[in-house]
């Protein structure tokens, strides 16, 4: 009887029942359904007001803007005729054409600068003196090299790509890990293997990134030398509309513009995003 009470009183081992782990799915919140809508709440409004302001002008008797809607009307009438496709081909197109000028040359141009420390002093002076003069003062020079037409355009749009595309080249060919050049020297590997095997693959994200300052400068530069000389496109569209007193369709080519752009920048967002992830799966 004596053993049984002490066994009793001994202490008896607790069991430690399993514990679920909440799920990452029911501890998250969930968004809103109506949160994607957020960011067009400002331009939405915006626009808005733009029609209303427009209305209230033309009840006044002015002609020199016109509503939202209107734009809209004019902006189906373009894509109709396929006046609008058609501008908007040649645009990007064009700026497509100058970019990849640009890139290639400063693609080379930023490798050879960012590897060679004498070459990068010998270019500087030549590079800070050419990068400063605006893209459109040479317009005048493209035209007589040229003349009207696609290669004038490209010209100035490579001429205005090449400058920033070759300095963020340089630079992230300068942060490649420096061990690696070391490796590649004692490999005995070729300027040109140097370049392909080690400084792309290292450079490639901010090689995107690049790119994707390039388009927008494309983008804004040939809409600039069409509306100030080449007479195809949108800014040439857009500019024949002003003059004949037409601001629906002025307005409308205007707003295109702008969503040309957004779609341009949202897809070499979306590809650098796409090439990151495969490069860090890799």
């Amino acid at each position: 009887m004596a053993e049984r009470a002490e066994a009793m009183r001994a202490p008896q081992p607790v069991r430690a029942e399993p514990v679920e782990a909440p799920s990452r799915s029911s501890s998250a919140p969930r968004p809103h359904p109506l949160a994607r809508l957020r960011p067009w709440v400002i331009p939405a409004l915006l626009l808005i007001a733009f029609e209303l302001y427009a209305r209230r002008a033309s009840a006044l008797g002015s002609d020199s803007l016109a509503p939202v809607s209107a734009a809209l009307k004019a902006w189906w009438g373009a894509a109709m005729d396929g006046s609008l496709w058609q501008a908007t081909a040649f645009t990007l197109g064009t700026a497509a054409l100058g970019l990849l000028v640009g890139a290639l040359l400063a693609l080379a141009g930023g490798i050879a600068l960012g590897l060679s420390a004498r070459a990068a002093r010998m270019g500087f002076m030549t590079t800070e003196l050419l990068r400063t003069v605006p893209s459109v003062a040479l317009i005048p020079l493209a035209m007589l090299m040229f003349g009207f037409g696609v290669r004038m355009e490209m010209a100035v749009i490579a001429f205005a790509t090449f400058w920033p595309l070759m300095l963020l080249v340089q630079a992230a060919v300068r942060q490649v890990e420096p061990r690696l050049l070391e490796v590649s020297r004692v490999l005995g590997l070729s300027a040109r293997e140097r370049a392909f095997k080690i400084v792309l693959p290292a450079i490639a994200p901010r090689l995107f990134v690049a790119l994707r300052l390039g388009v927008a400068v494309a983008l804004v530069v040939a809409v600039t030398v069409e509306i100030a000389a080449n007479p195809n496109g949108m800014g040439y569209a857009m500019m024949i509309a002003q003059q004949s007193f037409d601001p629906a369709l002025m307005l409308a080519w205007l707003g295109w513009i702008g969503v040309v752009g957004y779609a341009v920048n949202a897809g070499m967002l979306r590809l650098q995003q796409r090439v990151a992830r495969r490069m860090g799966a890799a």
